[in-house]
């Protein structure tokens, strides 16, 4: 998105061939004669930076320079330089000092370093973490047929600007799935910004997200710019979004539509540059029927869906889970853990209710309690997970009235995928022989 500038200048054809230079070399600029000028265009406007005369024909640049610097970077212009006000300029803060007569070529430097310094400063405010970008490392881990669906899905809209929509259970790992599609984005050097919808009350939320001006409320003593412009150039990342008050969705939907925003106490449209990305665990649909979510604002959030399936759907991800959650715990001196068989059958056969971020307490725990030992074993796992599985009963769900050969060949395909395709144990759970396994799974081509 192009910088947005403002020159406050007296000199009607300087003025007129900087804000020609600007616009040449890629930014918005805008153009005021006198502070009054100013002052009408900054009650409307947020500019990235302002060059600023300090000799103006109804004020002194140089007093207004503490009031200005408390919401814009400034540069300063003077025909009248000397190293007393260069020092003067340059210990309220400005970003740089420009003499008159303005060389254009000398300006177009000084601009584009401080619009430099501007972003990097911006970006420092908020902390990036990317340092598994960085070092190459995989946000998602596992190869199966359900995480490479995310994958695809990622894939494809990822190098849109469209909001994203993520579903599914607590603990499936969505906010790694919405910093996937940032890193696979056009907006992957931008800030990723996360907010956890559920934790903050109405009126906290609403000025953390949009920010607030000076006076807006009680012990708003300065103006605070919110984790929406935090993110600018980046994404927006709102988890559980189901939780947000009405009023706050409303306001949430203009920025979605019309990438338009206020702070609180605020009376400027200021424009938004981020990519919204929302995530839920719950039934938004529902949350609609009962009137506790605007009708218009799902069917905004809902025009790209990822699904993230819960771990009992991809339990051949699990093995490679484990080994990556032994190999990267930072609590314990390392030794070379591994599991043994009967830890990893108590693993890939229970239903993870609490889904990958269950799995990982289990083996962080479990590495506590092998201690030195070379192999954690089932014993170091919890009750639960050796009492057997988590979840009982049997929900087998067909589009259409099945026959009994198919209710047949499902039923023996999701045993299978519990129990890591040990053919001797499905033949247990069934009461039938190992050979009738192995002959039904050549009937069903499994």
């Amino acid at each position: 998105m192009k910088k947005e500038l403002l020159v406050i200048e007296d000199d009607k054809a300087l003025g007129g061939l900087i804000i020609e230079h600007l616009k040449h070399i890629g930014c918005t600029a805008e153009i005021a004669h006198s502070w009054a000028e100013a002052k009408q265009y900054l009650d409307a406007h947020e500019p990235d930076l302002v060059l600023m005369d300090v000799c103006l024909p109804d004020a002194d640049g140089m007093e207004l320079l503490p009031q200005l610097l408390s919401d814009y970077p400034v540069v300063v212009m003077t025909a009248f330089a000397s190293v007393k006000d260069a020092v003067r300029a340059t210990k309220v803060g400005v970003e740089d000092y420009l003499a008159k007569p303005v060389s254009l070529d000398e300006m177009e430097i000084v601009v584009q370093r401080a619009l430099a310094r501007i972003s990097l400063r911006a970006e420092h405010l908020f902390c990036k973490q990317r340092l598994q970008a960085s070092e190459g490392r995989k946000l998602l881990i596992g190869h199966s047929r359900a995480l490479q669906d995310v994958h695809h899905l990622i894939n494809m809209v990822a190098a849109t600007d469209m909001t994203v929509l993520i579903q599914g259970e607590s603990g499936v790992g969505k906010e790694l799935v919405a910093k996937t599609v940032h890193e696979h984005s056009d907006r992957s050097g931008g800030n990723f910004v996360a907010v956890d919808c559920c934790t903050l009350p109405e009126k906290l939320f609403e000025s953390e997200l949009f920010g607030f001006e000076r006076g807006a409320f009680t012990g708003a003593d300065r103006q605070k710019k919110g984790l929406v412009e935090g993110g600018k150039d980046g994404t927006l990342f709102l988890d559980e979004i189901g939780e947000i008050d009405l009023p706050v969705q409303a306001k949430l939907l203009r920025l979605i539509e019309t990438n338009m925003f206020r702070r609180v106490g605020g009376t400027k449209d200021l424009r938004a540059n981020v990519r919204i990305v929302a995530a839920t665990n719950c039934d938004l649909e529902k949350a609609v029927e009962e009137g506790r979510f605007r009708s218009d604002l799902f069917y905004r959030l809902s025009a790209f869906v990822i699904t993230v399936p819960p771990l009992r759907e991809r339990r051949e991800d699990i093995r490679e889970l484990v080994d990556h959650f032994i190999c990267n715990h930072d609590f314990s001196r390392r030794i070379n853990t591994v599991v043994s068989r009967n830890a990893m059958r108590a693993l890939t056969t229970y239903d993870w209710p609490g889904n990958v971020r269950e799995l990982k307490n289990a083996v962080e725990r479990a590495i506590i309690l092998s201690q030195d030992e070379k192999k954690i074993r089932r014993r170091h796992l919890t009750a639960s997970l050796t009492a057997g599985n988590s979840v009982h009963g049997v929900n087998l769900s067909f589009d259409h009235e099945p026959t009994f050969a198919e209710i047949e060949a499902r039923y023996l395909s999701n045993l299978l995928k519990k129990y890591s395709g040990h053919r001797a144990t499905v033949a247990e759970r069934l009461g039938v022989s190992e050979r009738s396994i192995y002959r039904l799974i050549d009937r069903y081509g499994l």
